[in-house]
């Protein structure tokens, strides 16, 4: 398509054709960009024949994409494709810097753009998590009616920042990070291209820097491309105009490994870390804790979780859970890093291996339930106060059977008002004894003796 302009409110437009090149100082992230799916590395669980999004693309059959995943997985590079693709017009917004006024004014030349040279526009908008209600609404309206085809980005969860109105009309694909072998695979390609490092320069690149390079960088392509770019720069071309880039120079060439822990992350790991407590899997739930105190978590914060997972999970199964867990609740407040994860890795293998029971967690669950739900039992007249002027009068405590008038402590009596069962505890751990102790104590009630032998025995209001 020829270049051409057009005028719109009071301003020349140019319609141009996608930019393939870019500044020669550019990153080398940004020189390789993919020109097609052919050259797009990673992602196929996407873009394979006959996926979903492969096929929209294909048809050119699509209205709104938002496209989710870490940082480095090719989300903007995926969009320049499609744009590329569907020879569609590629406009670029940040949702950390653009405006309302930078949407309508994009939006305004789309329209203009499809009516003076019938061609479309994808609008892109990296970091759309950033854009608040009111101007995710701004876009409903002409995504409806197909003024711009919209390609969100976003490494957060859609679900919790994408309006709900804007994701019934999108195609919605989460992008994984990548593989190894697609990290090497990248780098492999990246040190032949000559967009990269020029057609004079020869790069060799060792099998051990590539795969410590592709192991490090936590499959963030950009991450790997940036370490390749700074070997490459930092070491000195050889006789032959090549440079030999070997394990030594890749490990200077990358900064410590450092995690994707955004906001999914943070849930994610700590779920993980929960879920392996629960599962009696030490290893696991230590690797996980690991993840967390390299990305700086706040101890606290776990301290906290391994508290409510003592009681949740593991509970009467091991009463001395909950002892440990606030003492190390306590501890790590008093100790800080880099001691503390000592102490977390105590309380997390304890509960790890402890014997687990969630009926506790069930039962008051359960009797929650019954008094939102249904009617609330009142207290029986012999369990109410009869502690002040006039509760005798009322039949306050008359009747109440005095448990430690026994020789056990027991007296079967009614405490409810409802057989109703909430605390079933399991057979594991110390809850064994306390099942025994329950029916022992059922089998009283059902003969309605005490242990003297002698029917309801005993009498103290």
């Amino acid at each position: 398509m020829e270049d051409q302009l057009f005028e719109f409110d009071g301003n020349s437009v140019e319609l141009r054709k996608n930019e393939t090149t870019c500044s020669k100082n550019a990153p080398l992230p940004a020189k390789l960009r993919p020109r097609s799916f052919d050259e797009y590395v990673g992602q196929r669980h996407l873009l394979a024949e006959g996926k979903l999004l492969r096929r929209a693309v294909d048809a050119d059959r699509f209205s709104s994409i938002i496209l989710h995943g870490p940082p480095g997985t090719g989300k903007t590079s995926l969009a320049e494709i499609i744009a590329n693709m569907t020879d569609s017009a590629f406009i670029r917004l940040s949702g950390v810097t653009s405006t309302v006024a930078d949407l309508r004014r994009e939006i305004g030349y789309a329209a203009q753009r499809e009516l003076f040279s019938k061609r479309r526009t994808v609008l892109f908008i990296d970091e759309i998590h950033r854009f608040n209600k009111a101007q995710q609404d701004v876009l409903l309206p002409d995504v409806e009616s197909g003024v711009v085809r919209l390609i969100g980005a976003t490494t957060h969860n859609p679900n919790f920042y994408v309006i709900g109105p804007l994701l019934s009309r999108s195609l919605v694909f989460q992008l994984d990070p990548l593989s190894i072998e697609d990290i090497r695979k990248l780098l492999e390609n990246a040190s032949k291209d000559p967009r990269g490092f020029g057609d004079d320069l020869k790069i060799n690149l060792a099998p051990e820097a590539a795969a410590f390079i592709a192991e490090t960088s936590e499959g963030d392509a950009r991450k790997a491309l940036n370490a390749l770019e700074i070997a490459v720069a930092t070491t000195k071309p050889n006789d032959e105009n090549s440079v030999d880039i070997t394990l030594e120079a890749a490990e200077e060439s990358i900064q410590q490994k450092m995690l994707d822990y955004g906001a999914d992350g943070h849930y994610d790991t700590i779920s993980a870390f929960i879920k392996s407590m629960r599962g009696s899997d030490p290893d696991a739930a230590l690797y996980w804790l690991a993840k967390m105190l390299h990305a700086g978590e706040d101890i606290r914060f776990v301290a906290r979780r391994i508290t409510i997972f003592a009681s949740e999970d593991i509970g009467n199964a091991d009463p001395r859970a909950i002892t440990v867990a606030t003492d190390v609740m306590r501890a790590v407040e008093m100790i800080g890093m880099p001691e503390a994860r000592i102490i977390l890795a105590q309380a997390t293998t304890y509960c790890a291996t402890a014997p687990k029971s969630n009926a506790s967690y069930l039962g008051i669950d359960s009797a929650l339930e019954d008094v939102r739900e249904n009617r609330v039992l009142p207290v029986p007249k012999h369990l109410r106060d009869s502690h002040y002027a006039g509760a005798e009068k009322m039949g306050h405590g008359e009747g109440y059977q005095y448990p430690h008038d026994q020789k056990d402590a027991f007296v079967p009596q009614e405490y409810m008002g409802s057989p109703k069962k909430y605390y079933l505890p399991r057979e594991s751990g110390y809850e064994i004894k306390i099942i025994e102790r329950i029916k022992y104590w059922d089998e009283r009630r059902e003969n309605g003796t005490s242990a003297s032998g002698g029917k309801n025995a005993g009498n103290k209001a």
